[in-house]
């Protein structure tokens, strides 16, 4: 029996199935038990070389998987780094790292090497653990797994009341944890939520394998752990938000120079973009594209706040993009490297709106039999690309497998896309 095991008594579901009875209709007798301290207490914040080395050597020597989970400054800060590590193994207990302190991982990630790791939604965490050295090579997502388990609600603090009948405090998940030192209570909240993630993840484990998913869960778990980074992503500027209400090129270039503008001045602080200049006001500017200092100021986000200087650096920043040539102005929209918008089918293809709309139904029925969701079943836009560009029925699982389809899913998915592909009409 781990130590968490110990702390919750029984750590088996309190719901038997993959969806857990809603309120209205709960199984569960005995009220949910408040989660309020860790088991040894808040461990130590480690930020010096000598603790962390010693650390290092607990963890290594521990058994089973390893809890982690990272916390940023969303918000706050420029970038995704990770301000606070905190993990738990049999054997060590919880640790807290400062990486600040400590920006150097690799030696833990090395340690660690071919131990499974537990977190929760780990494809938000993982970025920011690959900056300091911490990869990887098993892993197991309690968060997807609940989803393919069918339970409604699956962020951490459900999960685990649901779970395991605990309840954690959720009071410090937004604040700034860059702040040095960081508070009590938050050491608090960020060690709790390690302290039962590994059980969470033996119950997970159970109710998958009774559901006869859990050979599912696990390809799923390899194909995280064995992707590759992200790109970067491709004219980022062009997700500010309200940017549907610009419509002319010449628009578009002053949200692009205000947005890269903005951008470097963020870094350079290292603080959020959107405390330097909100998405709103970038849009309000390329709409009005004010001809000076006085006219900017006068908009909406450049109030009597903006000093001189700032509101001069993005008059600049104006008065580049309208001085741009012609050919030097931005296209309209991204390049679609896809199908066009499924609502533009109908008029462009018939047969191919046909086969999506047959394609959709049939992959929603199925996710529905098998509840889970419809996006754990299938990428929409995988079912998107197979419907525009049909194969052969015979090709339907290798043209699946090509898009990155897991085996379970091509297996799932095949015949009804099959079906769909030869829809009357298509």
């Amino acid at each position: 029996m781990t130590d968490a095991q110990e702390t919750a008594a029984d750590s088996s579901p309190r719901t038997t199935g993959g969806t857990p009875p809603d309120d209205a209709g709960s199984s569960v007798t005995e009220a949910p038990t408040p989660l309020l301290e860790p088991r040894e207490g808040i461990p130590p914040v480690i930020a010096d070389e000598a603790a962390l080395a010693e650390m290092i050597a607990a963890f290594a020597a521990g058994s089973g998987p390893v809890a982690v989970d990272a916390e940023r400054a969303s918000g706050y800060r420029y970038g995704q780094r990770a301000y606070l590590l905190q993990l738990r193994r049999e054997g060590a207990g919880s640790a807290l790292i400062d990486p600040v302190a400590c920006p150097d991982l690799s030696g833990l990630g090395e340690a660690l090497s071919g131990v499974e790791w537990v977190l929760h939604a780990a494809t938000q965490d993982l970025p920011c653990l690959r900056e300091i050295g911490m990869v990887p090579s098993r892993l197991f997502d309690t968060e997807l797994a609940g989803r393919l388990a069918g339970f409604p609600r699956v962020g951490l603090g459900a999960m685990v009341e649901s779970v395991l009948g605990f309840v954690l405090e959720k009071g410090h998940s937004a604040v700034d944890w860059s702040t040095r030192p960081l508070p009590e209570p938050w050491l608090r909240y960020a060690a709790l939520d390690v302290e039962l993630l590994v059980d969470l993840r033996d119950a997970l484990e159970k109710e998958l394998d009774r559901q006869g998913k859990l050979e599912w869960a696990l390809q799923e778990f390899d194909a995280i752990a064995s992707a590759p980074p992200a790109e970067p992503r491709k004219d980022p500027w062009r997700r500010t938000s309200g940017m549907h209400k610009v419509r002319r090129r010449r628009q578009l270039a002053v949200v692009r120079e205000l947005w890269q503008t903005r951008d470097l001045i963020a870094q350079r602080r290292d603080v959020s973009p959107g405390k330097v200049l909100s998405d709103a006001a970038i849009v309000e500017a390329a709409l009005a594209l004010p001809s000076n200092v006085h006219t900017l100021a006068a908009l909406s986000g450049f109030g009597h706040r903006t000093g001189r200087r700032q509101l001069e650096q993005w008059q600049t920043a104006v008065d580049r993009a309208k001085a741009l040539p012609e050919s030097a102005l931005p296209q309209p929209g991204q390049p679609v490297t896809g199908p066009p918008p499924p609502r533009a089918w109908a008029d462009k293809d018939p047969a191919a709106a046909a086969r999506l709309s047959a394609a959709r139904a049939g992959v929603s029925a199925l996710a529905e039999q098998l509840n889970m969701p419809q996006e754990n079943l299938m990428s929409p836009d995988t079912v998107r690309r197979v419907c525009w560009e049909p194969p052969t029925a015979d090709a339907v699982a290798a043209t699946l497998a090509g898009f990155g389809a897991r085996p379970w899913q091509v297996e799932q998915v095949t015949p009804v896309l099959i079906t769909a592909l030869s829809t009357e009409g298509a």
